[in-house]
C-alpha cells in the first residue's frame, strides 16, 4: 500500500465516524441517549482519529525524523483506537459497563502511546525551528489517559452528585481541552500558515512557545479546582487557557495581514494577464479553510469563557456539570467538527495526490458552496444558542447539519475526481478555471444566499408556532375601540404558580405579557384567545402579545395539570370599556370564548378530535401482530454477594397503544410504561442515570432506597440528567416513579415502575411473573392523559402492565404441578388491588416485606385467595396448579377487572 492510498484510507475512517454522527443526529429522537452518542461519535470517533494521524502526519514533517514503529505502530493505534472507542459507544448506549472498562484501556492506551512516541521522535530528531511544535502533541497524549480514567469512573456511577459533578468537569476539562484543543491550537501553528501562505516568522516560533506554558498552567488549575472543590479555581483557569490560545490567535491574525496583500496581487496579476474573451487558469485562493480554522477558534475561545462562568454561575458542582452540557453545541459543532472540516479540506487534495492539475480540482471541489456553508454553519449555530422560540431551534440545527453533512458529499465527488484518469474533467466544470475578474460579486452572492437560507429557516420556525415568537393572537374583544395604547406586565412562573395572579389591563388597551420561568420545571403561557408564549425552560423568557382586551379572560399553564395546579392567570379589564359605533348591546363574546378545554398539549391550544374514550371496546382484541409485553421475570443467578448495577433511563414521549384501537402520548422511562423492572438482592447497589428526554420537567423516585430526596429526586429539565445512587437494604416489591408536580397526572401517564428486591433465602420458582397495575385517564385520541380525570379519580382503564386486557388475549403459561410466584405492584395513583387467580389457591403471600403466609402456614393447610394492596404497595404470591386448563387472574376489584385489569395463565399438563 502506497503512502498516498493508507492515507486516505485513514482518512475514510474519520469520514465513517462523520457519517455516522451525521446519521443520528436524523434520528436522535428516535434513539436512547442519543445526545451522548452523537457527542461522543463526533469528538472519541471522528476528532479523536484525527488528532492520532495528523499529529503523527504532521511530526514527522516537522522533525524530519522517522517515527519509531512508522506506518504500522501508527496503524495499531488507530485500530486499538477505534475498537476501543467502538467498546465505549456501545457500553454505554446498551449500557453494559463492562464493555466501558476495556475500550477506555484502549482508547487511553493510543493516546499513552502517541505520545510516547512522538517523544521519542523529537528527542531523536536534529534540532529545528520547529521541533518544539511536537510538544502540543506529547502535552495532548498524556492528557487523554487522565480524562478517559475519569470518563470510567463516572460511567461506573458509584460517586456522591457532588463528586461526580467535580469529576464530570475535569472529565471535560482533560479531553475536550487537554486533549482536542490543545493538538488544535498546536496544529494550527504550522497548518495555518500554509492554508492561508504566509510566512511563519521568529516571532511566530516564540508565540508557539510561549503560548504552550500558558494553556498547561490554565488546565492544571481548572484540575486543580475540581480536585479541591474550589469552584473559583475553574474560570481562572479557564481564563488562562483563554489567554494562551488568545496568543496563537494573534499569530494567526498577524500572519494572514501580511500574506492577504501577496496573496492577492498575485491574483491581480494573473488576471491582468488574461486576454478578453479567454479564460485563465486563475487559481482562486480557498475560502473554506482558512474561514472555517479561523472561526473555529473564535468558537473556541467563547466556549471557553462561557465554561468558567457556568461553572462558577452554579450553586454546586452537580448543577453545575448539568449545565455544562449546554456547552456541548459551541464546542462540539463550532469548534470541534468546524475545525476538523477546515483541516480536512485543505488536507484532502494532498492525500489525495495526482498532480498539480488534479489538486487544484480536488481542492476546488472541497471548496464548493464554501461562504454558503461557512453562513449556515456559524450564523445558524449563534441563532441556535440565542433564545430563540423552540420551533426556531430545531429547524437551524437541520439547517447547521446540512451545511455540516456536505462536506461527506463533496469529499465523495472529491474522491471520484483525483481517482478519475479518463475522459478529463473538463477545467471550468472542475473550478481549475474561471472566467478573469473579480471575484467579490460571486461571493457577495454566495453570502446573501447564506443568510437568505437562515431566514427562511427563521420564518419557517416561527409560522410552526407564532404566539412563542411574539406573534398577536386576535384580540380578545374584536368590537372595542384600540386606545393605541400598549400595557406591558411581567409575570413569574414558578411553584405551580404564577405570580401575579391577577393582572389589570385598561380598556382597550394592548396587552403584552413578559413571562419568566423561573422554575426549575418547564412551563408556558396560554391565553383564552389562543396567543401562547410556547414552551419555557426554567430560566427563559418569552412576549405575549395578548392583543386589544375589552372583557376579563383567563390564562394558565398547560402543561398537563398545571393549571389543575392553581397555574393559572386572571386578565382583569378596569375602567370604561369603549365600544365600536358597531357595537349594540352586551359586549360581544371575546375570540375563543366558550373554550372550557384544558390545553393539555404541549405549548399548543388542543383541538377538537376523536374522543380516545369513546374508542374502547374492552371486548374487541387485538390484531394479529401484537406482542404483549413480557411478563416474565429472569432468575438472578448465583448469590456471590452484593453486587452494583447500573442502569440508565431516558425519559421519553411516545404514542403507544393501550387498548385495541386506543393510542396515548405517554411520558415512559425507556419508552415504555411501565418502565424497566429492576431486579436485585438485599445489599445490591443501584447507580441509576436518569436522562430527559422529553419537552418538560421529569424527575425519579425510588422507594427501594431510603435517602434525604432533596437533590437526588429534584426535577431536571429536557436535555439534563442526574446520577440516583441507592442500596437497597430490605426486600420487596417498591415502586419508583416520577416525583414532579402534580405528581399524579406524570404517574397516571405512564411515568412508573417496579424495584423486585429478592428476600434472604427465597427458594427458587419454576416461573416468575411481574405484574404491575396502575390506571389510564384518557385525553384524545393520540393525546396525554385527562389532568380532570384523574383529579376525580375515574379511571378510563385498569391496566396490567400498561395495556388493557393484554393478557386476557395473550395468556401467560404454565404447566401443572410448577412453582409460579407472581410479584405483584399496585402502582396507582389512586385506586387499590385485589390480586386473584380464578381457580388457583396461594399457599405463600408476601406482602410489605413481610410473609403473610409461608408454604401453608402453621398448620400446613392454610391458604390465601387474594393479595390485597393499596397504592405504591406490593408483594408476591405462589401457587402451583393442579390441573391443565385456562385461569383468569383478575383484580377482585370487580369494576377495575371489567376496565382492563384481566388476563388468564394457560396451564399446559
Amino acid at each position: 500500500m502506497t503512502r498516498a492510498s493508507w492515507h486516505l484510507r485513514a482518512n475514510g475512517l474519520v469520514l465513517a465516524w462523520l457519517l455516522a454522527a451525521a446519521a443520528l443526529t436524523v434520528v436522535h429522537r428516535w434513539v436512547p441517549a442519543a445526545q451522548w452518542l452523537m457527542v461522543h461519535l463526533l469528538l472519541l470517533g471522528a476528532v479523536s482519529s484525527a488528532i492520532l494521524l495528523w499529529s503523527q502526519h504532521f511530526a514527522d514533517t516537522l522533525l524530519r525524523q522517522p517515527a519509531p514503529g512508522g506506518r504500522r505502530g501508527l496503524t495499531l493505534r488507530l485500530a486499538a483506537h477505534t475498537v476501543g472507542a467502538l467498546l465505549v459507544v456501545a457500553g454505554l448506549a446498551v449500557p453494559a459497563f463492562a464493555l466501558v472498562v476495556p475500550g477506555g484501556v484502549l482508547v487511553a492506551g493510543a493516546g499513552a502511546a502517541q505520545a510516547v512516541v512522538l517523544l521519542r521522535q523529537m528527542r531523536a530528531a536534529l534540532p529545528g525551528r520547529f521541533r518544539p511544535l511536537v510538544r502540543w502533541y506529547v502535552a495532548a497524549g498524556a492528557a487523554l489517559p487522565v480524562g478517559v480514567a475519569g470518563g470510567v469512573v463516572l460511567a461506573r456511577g458509584t460517586l456522591s452528585d457532588a463528586l461526580h459533578g467535580r469529576l464530570y468537569v475535569a472529565h471535560v476539562t482533560l479531553t475536550l481541552i487537554g486533549w482536542v484543543a490543545v493538538t488544535v491550537l498546536g496544529t494550527l501553528m504550522v497548518l495555518w500558515p500554509t492554508v492561508t501562505h504566509a510566512r511563519i516568522e521568529p516571532a511566530d516560533e516564540a508565540a508557539g512557545r510561549r503560548a504552550l506554558p500558558v494553556v498547561l498552567a490554565g488546565l492544571a488549575v481548572v484540575v486543580l479546582g475540581t480536585a479541591t472543590g474550589l469552584r473559583a479555581l475553574v474560570p481562572a483557569g479557564c481564563l488562562v487557557v483563554a489567554a494562551g490560545a488568545g496568543l496563537i490567535g494573534a499569530m494567526m491574525w498577524r500572519q494572514w495581514r501580511a500574506a492577504a496583500p501577496v496573496v492577492a496581487a498575485n491574483a491581480a496579476r494573473v488576471s491582468a494577464l488574461t486576454k478578453p474573451g479567454r479564460t485563465a487558469p486563475v487559481h482562486v485562493p480557498p475560502t473554506f479553510a482558512p474561514v472555517a480554522l479561523a472561526a473555529s477558534t473564535v468558537w473556541l475561545a467563547g466556549s471557553l469563557l462561557a465554561f468558567g462562568a457556568v461553572v462558577a454561575a452554579a450553586p454546586g458542582w452537580d448543577v453545575a456539570a448539568d449545565r455544562v452540557r449546554g456547552l456541548v453545541a459551541p464546542f462540539a459543532v463550532g469548534f470541534a467538527a468546524q475545525v476538523l472540516l477546515g483541516a480536512l479540506s485543505h488536507l484532502l487534495p494532498v492525500v489525495l495526490g495526482g498532480g498539480p492539475a488534479v489538486t487544484r480540482r480536488t481542492a476546488a471541489e472541497l471548496d464548493r458552496g464554501a461562504v454558503v456553508r461557512l453562513v449556515l454553519v456559524n450564523g445558524g449555530l449563534l441563532l441556535f444558542c440565542a433564545p430563540v422560540p423552540s420551533a426556531v431551534r430545531v429547524v437551524v440545527s437541520l439547517v447547521v447539519l446540512g451545511g455540516l453533512a456536505a462536506f461527506l458529499v463533496l469529499a465523495a465527488r472529491a474522491v471520484r475526481i483525483a481517482r478519475r484518469t479518463a475522459p478529463a474533467v473538463p477545467p471550468e466544470a472542475a473550478g481549475e478555471a474561471r472566467p478573469a475578474g473579480p471575484e467579490r460579486p460571486v461571493r457577495s452572492g454566495a453570502l446573501a444566499v447564506g443568510v437568505g437560507a437562515l431566514a427562511l429557516a427563521v420564518v419557517v420556525g416561527v409560522a410552526m408556532d407564532p404566539p412563542s415568537a411574539g406573534i398577536a393572537a386576535s384580540d380578545v374583544a374584536g368590537d372595542v375601540t384600540a386606545t393605541g395604547r400598549t400595557t406591558t406586565v411581567a409575570v413569574q412562573a414558578q411553584d405551580m404558580r404564577f405570580s401575579p395572579a391577577r393582572i389589570e389591563v385598561p380598556a382597550g388597551d394592548r396587552l403584552v405579557v413578559e413571562v419568566t420561568n423561573v422554575d426549575d420545571d418547564v412551563h408556558d403561557l396560554v391565553v383564552a384567545n389562543g396567543a401562547t408564549s410556547g414552551r419555557l425552560a426554567p430560566g427563559e423568557s418569552a412576549r405575549v402579545d395578548v392583543g386589544v382586551v375589552g372583557t376579563d379572560t383567563d390564562a394558565w399553564c398547560s402543561v398537563a395539570g398545571h393549571r389543575l395546579m392553581g397555574m393559572t392567570l386572571e386578565i382583569a379589564v378596569t375602567g370604561e370599556v369603549p365600544r365600536t359605533a358597531q357595537s349594540a348591546g352586551p359586549s360581544a363574546a371575546p375570540a375563543g370564548a366558550g373554550h372550557t378545554g384544558d390545553h393539555m398539549g404541549h405549548g399548543t391550544v388542543s383541538t377538537p378530535g376523536v374522543s380516545a374514550a369513546e374508542q374502547l371496546d374492552l371486548m374487541a382484541e387485538p390484531d394479529a401482530s401484537f406482542v404483549a409485553r413480557d411478563a416474565a421475570l429472569p432468575p438472578l443467578g448465583p448469590d456471590d454477594g452484593p453486587v452494583t448495577r447500573h442502569v440508565r433511563l431516558e425519559v421519553q414521549e411516545v404514542v403507544r397503544e393501550v387498548a385495541p384501537g386506543v393510542t396515548q402520548r405517554l411520558w415512559t422511562f425507556g419508552g415504555q410504561a411501565p418502565g424497566p423492572v429492576l431486579h436485585g438482592r438485599v445489599g445490591d447497589t443501584f447507580v441509576v442515570t436518569l436522562v430527559n428526554d422529553g419537552s418538560i420537567g421529569h424527575s425519579i423516585d425510588f422507594h427501594a432506597g431510603a435517602l434525604a430526596p432533596d437533590d437526588v429526586m429534584r426535577t431536571i429539565a429536557p436535555g439534563q440528567e442526574l446520577t440516583y445512587r441507592f442500596t437497597a437494604t430490605r426486600s420487596g416489591v417498591w415502586m419508583y416513579h416520577c416525583s414532579t408536580m402534580p405528581m399524579s397526572v406524570h404517574i397516571a401517564n405512564g411515568m412508573l415502575g417496579a424495584v423486585v428486591i429478592e428476600p434472604d433465602g427465597l427458594a427458587p420458582a419454576d416461573r416468575q411473573y411481574v405484574v404491575v397495575q396502575h390506571e389510564l385517564y384518557l385525553g384524545e385520541q393520540g393525546g396525554e392523559v385527562d389532568a380532570a380525570k384523574v383529579a376525580g379519580q375515574v379511571p378510563d382503564l385498569v391496566v396490567l402492565n400498561g395495556y388493557a386486557n393484554q393478557y386476557r388475549d395473550r395468556p401467560l403459561t404454565a404447566a401443572v404441578g410448577e412453582r409460579v410466584r407472581f410479584w405483584v405492584l399496585d402502582a396507582g395513583p389512586n385506586r387499590p388491588s385485589a390480586f386473584h387467580v380464578v381457580g388457583g389457591q396461594f399457599d405463600t403471600v408476601f406482602r410489605e416485606g413481610a410473609y403473610t403466609l409461608r408454604a401453608g402456614g402453621s398448620t400446613g393447610t392454610g391458604g390465601a385467595q387474594v393479595l390485597a394492596l393499596q397504592p405504591a404497595e406490593g408483594g408476591f404470591v405462589e401457587l402451583t396448579f393442579p390441573q391443565a386448563g385456562t385461569y383468569p387472574f383478575v383484580t377482585h376489584v370487580m369494576s377495575d377487572a371489567e376496565k382492563g385489569a384481566m388476563g388468564r395463565v394457560r396451564v399446559t399438563p
